[in-house]
């Protein structure tokens, strides 16, 4: 019988949560499992989970504070409509510019880097040499990987290892803006949505509690997306997002009109 299959299962485990093995891997009795990081997500689950944040909470609020002050269903509409249209391509053209700025800047550092292996190859060889030294690696085995990744892809382990960047998944900035638009919008639809479907009397309140619900989504979607505890996230947007209204909700109320 294989080794890695004898022994008792632990009480309660399923027989398929083990991870699956290769047919050689088997044989060796060696455990491979396919990790899964979100690091590679760290892009346009900020740029997402930001926008539908601000989508929600910016046109909640401004929806509370408009209501308080007794305004009537077409005003909250039109309202929430050009702080939908107004708020989503602000939310564009700031991402677009942001990480294009970002994405100029590691262009710069890598064409700075590539000219600098063409005039001064053997000190950026010594500057990869020592950053393998400091990570852990014997002085020959940092030379020798040095010389291997600089035979293979000068510019690429240079980019990696001292720029921290790779050259194949630069900043989108295109890519970040769409994603903050599209998720500022539906953000936003929530409490438009809420709007449209509730009676005066109980509109403000309803509007806070969809906001904050969707608020909690969200912050707890982005915590699990992003490999953190999703309770933490949650209280924090909760609590700002609670605080934003309130302080929206008594702004209105200071006006003490009629909107109609």
């Amino acid at each position: 019988m294989d080794a890695t299959t004898t022994g008792p299962r632990a009480p309660g485990a399923h027989p398929q949560a083990r991870p699956r093995l290769s047919r050689s891997s088997r044989r060796s009795g060696v455990r491979h499992h396919v990790e899964d990081h979100a690091g590679h997500r760290a892009s346009w689950l900020r740029a997402g989970v930001l926008g539908a944040n601000d989508g929600l909470l910016s046109t909640a609020s401004l929806l509370v504070g408009v209501a308080s002050a007794s305004a009537g269903r077409p005003v909250l509409m039109a309202t929430g409509v050009a702080s939908l249209v107004a708020g989503a391509g602000s939310m564009a053209i700031g991402e677009y510019s942001s990480v294009s700025s970002q994405r100029d800047a590691e262009r710069a550092d890598l064409a700075t880097e590539a000219e600098e292996l063409e005039t001064m190859p053997r000190a950026e060889l010594a500057e990869l040499t020592t950053i393998y030294e400091r990570r852990g690696l014997p002085r020959e085995l940092a030379h020798e990987v040095a010389v291997a990744l600089t035979e293979h892809d000068a510019l690429t382990a240079h980019a990696r290892d001292e720029l921290g960047l790779d050259p194949d998944d630069l900043a989108r900035p295109l890519e970040a803006a769409t994603v903050s638009a599209v998720s500022f919008s539906l953000g936003a639809l929530v409490p438009l949505l809420v709007v449209l479907a509730v009676g005066s009397t109980w509109r403000v309140p309803a509007v806070v509690v969809s906001a904050l619900v969707g608020l909690g989504v969200l912050g707890a979607v982005g915590g699990r997306l992003g490999g953190a505890p999703p309770l933490r996230p949650a209280l924090r947007v909760l609590l700002g997002g609670a605080a934003a209204m309130a302080i929206a909700y008594l702004v209105g109320q200071a006006f003490n009109v009629s909107v109609s």
